[in-house]
């Protein structure tokens, strides 16, 4: 699969951007490759040719990203291989996650507060900034996505 040098260049990025959210280095450039590629579905083969990757590392990759929900495979009529492609229509479902980890986050961290016994008040004061701003972002997040959806129609 022929890709130009930016196309390149952004999957290295959205790789390092991905490995720095705790995929290793395979399942990243997968999903780099998968977001750029002119094609919307990919074979396992030309995932494995064009990331120069092997086998095994572009099969766990896969199964990684199938198993997480972020990718999904479709077949063709005719055809016996599996092709592989963004799960885009999620990605409300991967915000909500996110936003509910933080919450349990949240939650774990105010238990901190009262559980701690330590005297260092410029700390406390810290946590309890963080601690605030994760409510607020709970208590605003669900009007600004009222107000997004209403700038979409």
């Amino acid at each position: 699969m022929a890709l130009s040098e930016k196309q390149r260049q952004l999957i290295e990025e959205i790789g390092i951007y991905h490995e720095n959210n705790g995929f290793q280095p395979a399942v990243a450039r997968v999903m780099g490759l998968l977001l750029v590629s002119n094609t919307p579905e990919l074979s396992f083969d030309e995932i494995s040719e064009t990331l120069n990757i092997s086998k095994s590392a572009t099969s766990n990759a896969l199964n990684m990203l199938l198993n997480t929900g972020h990718i999904e495979y479709t077949t063709f009529s005719g055809d016996r291989k599996r092709y592989f492609r963004i799960r885009s229509s999620n990605w409300r479902d991967h915000f909500a996650k996110k936003m509910e980890d933080l919450s349990v986050l949240n939650c774990l961290l105010k238990k901190v507060l009262e559980v701690r016994k330590r005297e260092n008040p410029m700390y406390d004061q810290k946590l309890n900034d963080f601690i605030s701003f994760l409510d607020y972002m709970k208590g605003e997040l669900p009007r600004m996505i009222e107000e997004w959806e209403k700038t979409r129609s």
